[in-house]
């Protein structure tokens, strides 16, 4: 392998391919559907992040493992066509990470199924890899590889942002090295053992010492805590197709908007905007654009009404 070159961010985690099913209603226990379309394209949470800031003109390096399969090649032929640095792992005879996603009304229901082959093992990572960058990202589902590499992101002093929505062992180790911890709604309360949101996320800042703790929450949009204050960010009113990928891309916009450098409350409308485009296209990826699409969207959409009493909360 080539020596990576430096580059602004560094993803590690998952790839997935999703089979992407439009369904006229959601199937009731017992009963049949039929379903209108069926489109195969590429996903996968740390991936999907990266290929946004790539083609928001970020430089960006993928680390992850595909097996041998048409999903493989699938995955590779969209990095190259993005000019993202891939370092893949290939695992011989394995089948890459699948997903069947049902889309019902915009809402979407993942089955996931995936080969134990494919977690990304500690000693499988180069330390160069991560060092070399502005910023990494991780999710958290191979934890073990997602610690080491940010272990070796805080010892160089690259920040590490981070996409969880699941308690796996070992996490709260893991957590520990995040600086930009961005969860799902209910990950603060299940982990902290608290009912009130507000109150986890604070809880979760200050136990594990994070610059920034935050929850995404749908049409609510965002709720995050930076050990100052509260700031909640309400989603912009667009016509929804597909959900998958919004929190994706939710995390993009949040990087791309730290390495310029911006404020938190525009970081945050920036995320919000972002994956707002991506919701009124099918697919992960299917609404990536251009910068200027998610700034035309912040000028012009509606947003949702807003949710929390901050102004209590103080």
């Amino acid at each position: 392998m080539t020596e990576p070159q430096q580059v602004d961010l560094v993803g590690v985690g998952l790839n997935a391919t999703d089979t992407l099913i439009t369904l006229p209603t959601y199937p009731e226990r017992g009963f049949k559907v039929e379903y209108t379309t069926r489109t195969v394209l590429p996903g996968g949470q740390a991936a999907t992040t990266v290929v946004a800031c790539q083609t928001w003109g970020l430089s960006t390096r993928y680390v992850g493992k595909l097996g041998e399969d048409d999903a493989a090649r699938l995955h590779r032929e969209a990095f190259t066509r993005a000019g993202v640095d891939a370092r893949i792992i290939t695992v011989p005879g394995a089948h890459s990470l699948q997903n069947l996603i049902m889309v019902d009304e915009g809402e979407r229901t993942v089955l996931c199924q995936r080969d134990e082959r494919m977690v990304l093992q500690p000693e499988e990572l180069r330390r160069e890899w991560i060092t070399s960058a502005r910023a990494l990202h991780i999710d958290g589902r191979d934890t073990a590889a997602a610690t080491l590499a940010a272990s070796w992101a805080r010892q160089a002093g690259v920040p590490v942002v981070a996409d969880l929505d699941e308690i796996y062992d070992g996490v709260e180790q893991l957590i520990e090295l995040i600086d930009y911890l961005i969860v799902s709604r209910d990950f603060p309360c299940r982990l902290m053992a608290d009912p009130d949101l507000e109150s986890a996320l604070r809880r979760m800042q200050f136990r594990f010492g994070c610059k920034l703790t935050a929850a995404t929450l749908g049409e609510e949009g965002v709720l995050a805590w930076d050990g100052r204050r509260l700031l909640h960010r309400p989603a912009y009113r667009v016509p929804v197709v597909d959900s998958t990928g919004a929190g994706d891309i939710f995390h993009a916009g949040f990087i791309y908007g730290l390495l310029q450098d911006w404020p938190l409350a525009r970081q945050l409308d920036f995320s919000c905007a972002a994956a707002a485009v991506n919701c009124m296209h099918a697919g992960a990826r299917g609404g990536i654009g251009p910068v200027e699409t998610v700034e035309e969207l912040m000028a012009t959409a509606s947003r949702y009404e807003e949710t929390f009493d901050l102004r209590a909360a103080e």
